[in-house]
Parts: C-alpha cells; structure tokens; sequence
C-alpha cells in the first residue's frame, strides 16, 4: 500500500482528451476572476496566503525567528519574524512577499507540464498545515482550513478531469492574480496609504528609492506569467 501511494504521488498523469478546452477555459476563469472586483476581493485571500507564506519561508531561510503570521479579511497580512532589523535576511524577507504567488504559479506550472498533478496537490496540502501552526488570528486559520479543505476534496474526491480543471486554474490564477497587487501597491504608494509596505521599507534598508522594488515585484511577476503561461499554453506552439 505505502509503495502504491508513493508510486501514484510521483508518477505522471496522462493528459485529458480535452486538454487544449482545458487550458484556455482554466485561463479565462482565472482573468475573469481577477479583474473581476467581487470575485477578486474573495480571491485575493489566496494570493495573500502565498505571499505571507513567502516572507515566512525566506525569514527561516535566512536564519530569522518566525514568530507569527496574521491574514486578515480585508486581505492584508503580517508576518512578523526576530532578528537583525537590517541585513541581507531582513532585506531577503521583505523581498520574498510580493513576487511569492508567481513563483509557486511557475512551479505550479512546471509540474502540471510533467502532469504531476497529485504531488501538486499533496505539496500544497503538506504545506498548508505547516502555515497554519504560525497563524496567530481566527480569520487567518478559518482561510488556511478552507483553502486546505477545498484542495483536499479535489485530491481525494474528484475525477481525473476534475483534478485537471482544478489544477489550471489554480495555477493561472497564481500566475496572472501575482501581478495586480503590484500595480495595486503602486497606486496605494502614489496616494500615499502604503508608507509601510515592502518596497518603502526594503527602500530605507538599502537606500534605493522603493519604485525601483516595486518594479523589481513587478518584473518577477511578468516573468513568472509569461513562462508559466508559455509552459501550460505548450499545446499551440508548433511541434
């Protein structure tokens, strides 16, 4: 059984008939979703679980203390990490938030390309549980359970093709829904509301002026859609 289990998480899944309906239907959700401003307000609590889960990640990479995270229902978050105030880590930390949806939309992509769509889901339901021991709020568990329990249904419960249309849109949501918060931070700094925000303290940090991180947020996340984009459109690329 164990040896089944683990033959099934890493082997790849075939590709449904209907692939090509597959990939562009999953990225018309995803865009409507996002440009979309009520599904956009509900939506974004999932790219902000990725980008709290980015500062997280890095600030224990560097050898900071994470001490807590906190996701609210306005879909702000904090993430708040002990160490040097200053430094390559704090400066690493502050950086990973912003670009931290796209980058797991790519990697998200590179295994739907390998169709390795159960050690996908398995990942994210791995990590997930991991999060949520540093939640430090009840809005921040309550999202951290549902998204866990909506990918644990389609894991278990789904069919094949079910599994499939989850996966895509998943990950062109990751990947186009990465970019509009900075756009967002850049509209948000130019009224003057984000005196705070990652760029303007990454900014004090290294004393480069916090537009030139937004468009470092900004070019990562492009990057990320357009070869993420490229690896899961392969289909109508000639052979």
């Amino acid at each position: 059984m164990p040896f089944d289990f683990l033959d099934r998480l890493f082997s790849a899944q075939a590709e449904p008939s209907q692939l090509g309906l597959v990939v562009v239907g999953a990225a018309l959700v995803a865009i409507a979703v996002v440009v979309t401003p009520v599904t956009w307000r509900w939506s974004r609590h999932v790219i902000t679980i990725a980008h709290e889960g980015g500062h997280a990640l890095v600030a224990l990479v560097s050898g900071r203390r994470l001490q807590g995270i906190r996701l609210h229902s306005d879909t702000s978050g904090l993430t708040v990490s002990a160490g040097r105030p200053t430094g390559p880590g704090m400066v690493m930390t502050l950086l990973a938030g912003y670009p931290a949806a796209s980058i797991v939309g790519l990697v998200g992509a590179v295994l739907l390309t390998a169709g390795r769509i159960t050690l996908m889901l398995a990942v994210a339901l791995v990590l997930l549980p991991l999060m949520l021991v540093m939640i430090r709020n009840l809005f921040g568990v309550l999202s951290i359970v549902t998204v866990w329990g909506a990918v644990f249904v389609v894991a278990w419960y789904a069919s094949d093709l079910l599994q499939w249309i989850f996966a895509y849109t998943l990950v062109w949501f990751l990947l186009v829904g990465g970019v509009r918060p900075v756009f967002e931070l850049r509209r948000q700094r130019s009224r003057g509301r984000m005196p705070y925000s990652d760029a303007d303290q990454i900014g004090r940090l290294t004393r480069v002026h916090p537009l030139a991180w937004v468009g470092v947020f900004l070019a990562v996340t492009v990057l990320a859609l357009v070869t993420g984009g490229w690896l899961l459109a392969r289909w109508l690329l000639p052979q």
